[in-house]
C-alpha cells in the first residue's frame, strides 16, 4: 500500500485529492476522531459525499467549508454512503440549508430513518434478551438501557424524500460518470462511487486503510450473518477494482494498493475465525470470545460494538456447521465447537 503525500485537511479546509475531487475532514468525539468528506465538482456547484455527525463542531466545519473552499457555490446533491451517524448526521441539516436533494440506497435510508426515530427510554426487550444471551451482566444491561437512543441524537432529521441509488447505475457528476458499487456487511446496502475514467474510488467504510470496519450483529436481527456479506463484498471488490485504483476512504488517508488491503482485511477475519474455533473447544459465551476475535481484551466503552462483532463471527461459524449454541436457564448462550462435540 502507498499513501498519497498529503497532510489531512483541518476542519473547514479542503485539499484537491484528485481532478474535480476535494477532501475535507470533520471531527468526531470518539476514539475514531474524524470522518472524511468528499466533495465533487458538479459544474455550477458541488456534489457532497457524506455529511458528518450532528455536532456543533461539524456545523462549524460545514459553515467554514461552504463559505471558504466551496466558494459559496451551490450544493447540487448530498450523497450518503450509508446510514451510520458519522455519515448521515448532518445530511438533513445540509439539505435544508442548501435545498439540495438527498441520494442514498433504499435500505440505508429506511434503516437510518427507523433508528433515528427511536428515542431515549424506549430500549426494546429484544435487546435485553440479546445482550443477556451474550453474557452481559445486569449492570451492563442497565447501562445500555439508560443510554438507549443515542443514534438519534447524532442525526439531524433526514429529508422525508430521497433519490434511490442502486448497484451498477451510473451517475453523471460534473460531466464525469461515477458508477455506483454497493457493498454489505458493515451496513446493509453501502454505496461506493467509482469513476472508471481514472479509477478514483470513493470507498466510504467499505475499504479502510488502517482499521477494519465493524461487522456486527444487532438485536434487531440476532441471527443475521453480516460477516458472509462482508467477505463476499471483499471478494467482489477484489475482482472489480484495478490494483492501481486511488481509494478515498471515510477514515484514514487516501491510498493505492487496494488488492493488498482487501487481502489483508480478509486474512484478519480468517485469523479471528481460526482463533475462535480453538476457543470453542470449551463452552464459551460471546463475551468470552473477545480475545479470539480481537486479539485483546475489550473494555465497556466498546462493549456494544465488540459484542456485535463477536456475535457475527459466531453466527458465521454456526451457518457453516462449525459451531453451535445452547441457551441455559439464565438466558445465556454457550457456544461450542461442533467437531469437539462430535468427537466427545
Amino acid at each position: 500500500m502507498a499513501y498519497l503525500d498529503h497532510a489531512a485537511p483541518l476542519p473547514g479546509q479542503a485539499h484537491d485529492i484528485a481532478p474535480g475531487v476535494l477532501w475535507a475532514r470533520f471531527p468526531l468525539p470518539f476514539q475514531l476522531d474524524h470522518v472524511n468528506i468528499h466533495v465533487l465538482d458538479d459544474g455550477a456547484g458541488w456534489a457532497v459525499i457524506d455529511a458528518g455527525l450532528n455536532t456543533p463542531a461539524s456545523i462549524e466545519a460545514w459553515t467554514a467549508l461552504l463559505a471558504g473552499p466551496l466558494q459559496g457555490r451551490p450544493i447540487t446533491r448530498v450523497i450518503c454512503t450509508h446510514m451510520h451517524p458519522d455519515h448521515i448526521g448532518l445530511a438533513g441539516w445540509l439539505c435544508r440549508r442548501t435545498g439540495a436533494p438527498l441520494s442514498m440506497s433504499r435500505t440505508e435510508y429506511l434503516t437510518g430513518r427507523t433508528l433515528a426515530a427511536e428515542s431515549a427510554g424506549d430500549a426494546p426487550p429484544e435487546g435485553e434478551v440479546f445482550y443477556r444471551a451474550a453474557g452481559w451482566s445486569d449492570q451492563q444491561i442497565a447501562a445500555w438501557r439508560e443510554g438507549y437512543g443515542m443514534f438519534g441524537k447524532g442525526v439531524s432529521p433526514l429529508p422525508r424524500a430521497f433519490t434511490r441509488l442502486q448497484d451498477g447505475e451510473a451517475l453523471t457528476i460534473g460531466g464525469e460518470e461515477w458508477r455506483v458499487v454497493v457493498g454489505a456487511g458493515h451496513s446493509p446496502e453501502h454505496v461506493c462511487l467509482w469513476r472508471t475514467s481514472d479509477d478514483v474510488f470513493i470507498a466510504g467504510d467499505q475499504i479502510l486503510p488502517r482499521i477494519s470496519s465493524n461487522v456486527s450483529v444487532w438485536p434487531t436481527e440476532p441471527d443475521a450473518d453480516p460477516l458472509s456479506d462482508w467477505m463476499d463484498s471483499l471478494a467482489r471488490l477484489r475482482a472489480l477494482l484495478p490494483a492501481h485504483a486511488l481509494i478515498l476512504p471515510s477514515h484514514g488517508e487516501p491510498f493505492r494498493g487496494v488488492h493488498e488491503r482487501l487481502a489483508a482485511l480478509r486474512r484478519g477475519h480468517e485469523t479471528a475465525l481460526k482463533r475462535l474455533e480453538r476457543t470453542l473447544r470449551k463452552p464459551t459465551r460471546v463475551l468470552d470470545a473477545f480475545p479470539a476475535v480481537f486479539g485483546r481484551a475489550v473494555g465497556d466503552a466498546m462493549l456494544g460494538m465488540a459484542t456485535g462483532e463477536a456475535q457475527a463471527h459466531l453466527n458465521y461459524l454456526e451457518r457453516r456447521g462449525r459451531a453451535r449454541r445452547t441457551r441455559d436457564t439464565n438466558g445465556v448462550d454457550w457456544w461450542s465447537n461442533v467437531e469437539r462435540d462430535e468427537e466427545a
